[in-house]
């Protein structure tokens, strides 16, 4: 009867090892699917961008308003433009005050992108190992232009229809800690209308 008990015991614990090892398994699958679909959307959309930018026949509105049709699908910036201001302001605001600022500052953060796209002529990305990290996937990439390179690191999250950037780090900055300061600071001693003129002005 012992002897029957340890089988017993053997056969669950063999049993309980593979269901384990299946499900460690599945995950590592998940994960690498996460991060190749991530990988794959970023990829399509920056080269879609850079094919604008080297369009000869196109001015820069023209180019500008392409370039935010493309990316504009891939960025949240409803979500980008709630964790600027936290837990500390957002739960606070009206919702008029809640729709104003986000516009606002979707257009901020666009004329701020594109800017920053008009620096470039010859492009060239590298692209390093995409990371999952807490379901989420950061996707570290460089910037080559002109002997410059910058880092820039894509931070996704899958929303219920797809992946969807959040933040952006650039040299290391994350663009919603970085505007979450200034926000902050401003509201600090200031009221959410002081934010909205600044942010106008």
């Amino acid at each position: 009867m012992p002897n029957h008990r340890k089988q017993i015991r053997a056969w669950v614990m063999k049993g309980f090892f593979y269901v384990m090892l299946s499900l460690l398994m599945g995950c590592q699958s998940a994960a690498a699917e996460n991060k190749a679909s991530a990988e794959a959307l970023l990829k399509a959309n920056l080269a879609a961008v850079f094919a604008v930018l080297q369009k000869q026949d196109l001015d820069q509105e023209a180019k500008n308003r392409e370039i935010i049709e493309t990316v504009n699908p891939m960025f949240d910036f409803s979500l980008m433009a709630k964790l600027t201001l936290g837990r500390k302001y957002w739960p606070g605001l009206t919702p008029e005050q809640k729709e104003n600022f986000t516009q606002l500052f979707i257009k901020r953060l666009r004329a701020s992108y594109l800017d920053s796209l008009t620096l470039y002529t010859d492009e060239k990305v590298i692209y390093e190992t995409p990371v999952e990290v807490k379901q989420k996937v950061h996707i570290p990439t460089y910037l080559i232009s002109q002997n410059n390179k910058i880092s820039i690191r894509y931070k996704f999250y899958h929303s219920k229809s797809s992946w969807k950037i959040y933040d952006l780090e650039i040299q290391g900055v994350s663009i919603v800690r970085s505007y979450r300061s200034q926000f902050h600071e401003i509201l600090k001693s200031g009221t959410i209308d002081d934010l909205l003129t600044k942010i106008q002005s």
